[in-house]
């Protein structure tokens, strides 16, 4: 099957940019001496991860309790819930654990850890538990001088829960300014995780794990002392935000959401593509770089930019508003036929189709499912 026989729109993945951008983040952590953790959020599906998982660390990271039990049920026995739990969900990790015995979640309070130690207790049951660290990113963890995070770690030691490590997400390094400035905010997140778990070793608790990362952080480290591993995603397939601030090149994005032209406006010099806002995500993170993609760079379907500087300038719900050069080549791009669109933010482009097509160049290779909801 070619790309310009099947239904749009879709997300396509190119295999061979995916499994090199895979390979390359093996070998990064390995230079620093650390395991990789894959963050599955990015592509929510079995393949994907087994061909990102690190042979020498074997576990993912997820976003959703949906996510951990489908990767469990295939046979993944170490799954990070990179989310701080609330205590109505303490039941579902009960029953993830009979499948993957090293499941655990985030927690950053006390409120959570009493619920976390009496669950234990009452079920005798032995939930995992990350204490997650604010480095900078200032959405959810604690201070890594914060004494609420020995108390957590007692509460924890007096019940059959037991505590798996620390862990941060320098989310921050996102807005970093050059690759200079993300590798200040990679020493930051080591640093700030580093010293939680010091502080918590000098109080006499064992933290086995200390975990950090993100794309940008992971790339750009220079020093990965005292982590245990690092967790990442978005460099499986890759996006316009991570290219325009320096995580990999344009050509090293494996995904793209494939589209048909349906409308000329030559008076507007406009082209409308089938592939709106749920197809290609609202999320507009190169609007804060220099060279901004609006909604994603149109390319042929071999994902070659032969069209020139193309966008997805606006979008509707169902439609996709392509400006560029005056005037665009419309002659070039007829309707009915197909372009491939790279995305802004991959993690929220992938989530919005319900099947991976997995090509090499226009050609499709096979179709991954994935899952979906919370």
């Amino acid at each position: 099957m070619n790309l310009a026989d099947i239904a749009t729109p879709a997300f396509a993945l190119d295999q061979g940019k995916f499994q090199r951008n895979c390979a390359r983040m093996i070998e990064k952590c390995r230079s620093l001496g650390v395991g990789l953790r894959p963050h599955m959020k990015t592509l929510k599906a079995i393949e994907a991860a087994r061909v990102a998982i690190d042979p020498a660390h074997g576990g993912i990271a997820v976003s959703t309790l949906r996510e951990a039990e489908y990767f469990a049920a295939e046979g993944i026995e170490d799954i990070q819930y990179a989310i701080c739990i609330t205590p109505d969900k303490l039941p579902r990790a009960a029953r993830l654990m009979r499948k993957a015995p090293r499941f655990g979640f985030f927690l950053d309070s006390l409120d959570a850890a009493e619920a976390v130690a009496a669950f234990a207790k009452a079920e005798q049951v032995p939930l995992r538990a990350w204490i997650e660290i604010d480095s900078g990113d200032h959405r959810t963890g604690l201070e890594p001088s914060d004494d609420r995070i020995l108390r957590i770690a007692a509460l924890l030691a007096a019940s059959p829960a037991m505590l798996a490590g620390v862990a941060t997400h320098g989310g921050h390094s996102y807005g970093a300014p050059d690759t200079d400035g993300i590798a200040a905010i990679a020493e930051e997140e080591r640093l700030g995780v580093v010293e939680a778990a010091d502080r918590l070793r000098q109080a006499g608790f064992e933290v086995p794990g200390v975990s950090a990362g993100s794309t940008p952080t992971a790339v750009h480290m220079r020093s990965a002392e005292g982590l245990t591993e690092i967790r990442a995603g978005v460099y499986m397939a890759g996006d316009l935000f991570q290219a325009g601030i320096g995580s990999h090149g344009v050509e090293d994005i494996a995904a793209s959401v494939v589209a048909t032209v349906i409308s000329h406006k030559p008076e507007r010099n406009q082209i409308v593509v089938d592939a709106g806002g749920l197809a290609l995500s609202k999320d507009r993170a190169t609007s804060a770089l220099a060279d901004d993609m609006g909604y994603g760079l149109v390319t042929d379907l071999e994902g070659s930019p032969a069209f020139g500087r193309l966008i997805v300038a606006g979008v509707h719900q169902e439609h996709g508003e392509i400006q560029g050069e005056d005037p665009l080549p419309f002659d070039r791009l007829p309707i009915g036929s197909r372009v491939r669109i790279l995305p802004n933010h991959v993690c929220m482009t992938a989530a919005a189709h319900d099947r991976y097509l997995v090509t090499a160049g226009s050609e499709v290779r096979g179709e991954w499912d994935k899952v979906g909801g919370w």
